[in-house]
């Protein structure tokens, strides 16, 4: 999909055009390719809707029509392609995409880290790749052993007392958990109409409370960039449900006062929600419900390492305390008293969980996602998972201390940061921003840091490394950051029109959004 009509450059430039004339820097190609970098049409240019790359026979005038009143009545409007050029344009396509397989991916307060191919394997097993949610249990008693193991060790990960294992991503995480808080509430007849969104939380977090039916208030972050402590122990009242709080936070900071904001939360009768999108920092060092959360997401597919992007699928299990646990969502997995394991469903309900909220997603979960991540638990054991938060700490703040003399660090004062590097574009050029630092680095070969984000910083950048980079990637990456970064504090003019080298140039990002361009100009939509 071309986003931007201005960026685009014809595959097959005029015949009669010189094909070594300079078009700014870089000498023009008849082609419009570079080399390998092959440039590569909208797939309605390459083909068109009156043809089709299969020869089918043409149907019967009076063929019976068996599709029950669902036959199509007007020209489908897809290119005819062959298998040939259908698999050329989407190879094409994928040489021009950035993934964690081809490098470093920076992405703060997304953990984009190796995906080990020991992991898809496993997961690619005809006991695991086959099966059906709808199967009879006695044919999945595998698939149910790895749900409860894997529920074993969140459970121990964590502290906490409960799993639900049935959300599919972080947000529908959050939703769980606040649900969960809710229905307690209920339960004690106690209808309070108030959560407190800490402004280094993540930006779900009110949205999902909103969505729960709760008002949201926030609570404003001290100058270190942690929880304001005294702001939120003066707003707990009859009518705050509960805290999301996110830890380590979006600053990329341990919000060392958890325990003391929990004991005030839960004497003033609230729950606390964690936020455990950044767990990958303090797995097997800490224990939420050690320190008083009721509940916590936890994204699969970013601490334990499976799949991330493209749309899914994801998968947030959601750990509970032994007060919310109760209220966990169907299905779950229990044993039976002969050994055997079961789904617990509606009707089996009122004798395994009786106060459960219901159910909140049509089946079990993703079973893909329970494998990769529980033989990514298995292969590392303990001692491992250990080091791996251990490690992604180190290099946050290996890239954190390289780069805090070029780039301000809003908090490097603050002491050690966590999983993630927090810079702001304060001491940048006049006309310089944080977007050209973002669009220069695609010219070197890397996909950009988070920028914007969080918001308490101003021109914010979130560097988060992972556990999964080498030194050597991390020495690489820093020097083509610091690199930018000179560029941009001297006021490069060249920064303001990157990227340079990528298939498309910069693109108007609004209109982009707004008004997408599916076809090239004066190609007829179908």
């Amino acid at each position: 999909m071309n986003l931007n009509p201005a960026g685009w450059r014809p595959r097959f430039p005029d015949a009669d055009a010189d094909p070594n004339a300079a078009s700014g820097e870089e000498p023009a190609t008849f082609t419009g390719n570079r080399g390998l970098q092959l440039e590569e049409a909208l797939i309605f240019d390459i083909g068109s809707g009156d043809t089709c790359g299969v020869d089918l026979p043409q149907p019967a005038a009076n063929a019976p029509v068996r599709l029950g009143g669902l036959e199509r009545r007007s020209a489908i409007g897809l290119p005819g392609l062959s298998e040939p050029e259908t698999v050329r344009h989407y190879t094409r396509l994928s040489r021009q995409n950035y993934g964690i397989d081809l490098g470093l991916f920076p992405l703060g307060s997304c953990t984009m880290k190796h995906n080990p191919r020991l992991n898809e394997k496993i997961a690619r097993l005809p006991g695991f790749a086959d099966i059906h949610p709808l199967q009879p249990e006695s044919t999945i008693q595998g698939a149910l052993a790895v749900m409860e193991e894997l529920s074993a060790w969140l459970i121990a990960l964590t502290g906490m007392h409960g799993v639900a294992l049935s959300p599919k991503a972080g947000a529908h995480g959050e939703l769980c958990g606040v649900l969960c808080i809710r229905a307690a509430l209920e339960a004690r007849g106690d209808l309070r109409e108030v959560m407190l969104v800490p402004e280094s939380a993540h930006g779900t977090n009110p949205a999902t409370a909103a969505f729960a039916g709760y008002r949201v208030e926030s609570i404003p972050a001290a100058a270190d960039g942690r929880i304001d402590l005294a702001a939120l122990q003066a707003r707990l009242g009859p009518d705050v449900a509960g805290v999301m709080i996110t830890n380590p936070n979006t600053c990329g900071l341990y919000e060392r006062d958890l325990h003391a904001i929990a004991d005030a939360v839960h004497a003033a009768g609230g729950f606390v929600y964690c936020d455990g999108a950044n767990f990958n920092a303090i797995v097997g060092r800490v224990r939420p419900g050690d320190l008083g959360v009721d509940a916590m997401h936890i994204n699969l597919h970013k601490t334990f390492s499976t799949p991330h992007g493209g749309g899914g699928p994801g998968s947030g299990p959601v750990v509970l305390s032994e007060a919310l646990a109760p209220f966990a969502p169907l299905p779950c997995v229990t044993r039976r008293a002969d050994g055997s394991l079961m789904l617990v469903e509606e009707e089996s309900a009122a004798d395994h969980l009786p106060q459960s909220l219901g159910r909140m997603s049509a089946f079990h979960g993703q079973m893909g996602m329970f494998t990769r991540a529980l033989t990514y638990i298995l292969s590392h054991g303990a001692d491992g998972l250990f080091a791996a938060s251990g490690d992604a700490v180190l290099n946050a703040n290996y890239v954190l201390r390289s780069l805090e003399d070029v780039l301000d660090a809003p908090f490097a004062g603050s002491g050690p940061c966590m999983h993630e590097a927090l810079f702001s574009d304060a001491g940048l050029a006049p006309g310089v921003s944080t977007l050209d630092i973002a669009k220069a680095l695609i010219d070197e070969g890397f996909h950009p840091m988070t920028v914007y984000f969080p918001l308490v910083v101003h021109g914010a950048m979130l560097v988060e490394p992972t556990e999964t980079e080498s030194k050597a990637a991390l020495d690489q990456f820093i020097a083509a950051l610091r690199s930018v970064a000179l560029r941009a504090k001297a006021g490069d003019p060249s920064l303001c029109n990157a990227p340079h080298f990528a298939p498309r140039t910069r693109l108007d990002e609004t209109q982009a959004a707004r008004k997408p361009v599916l076809v090239h100009p004066g190609t007829q939509a179908p």
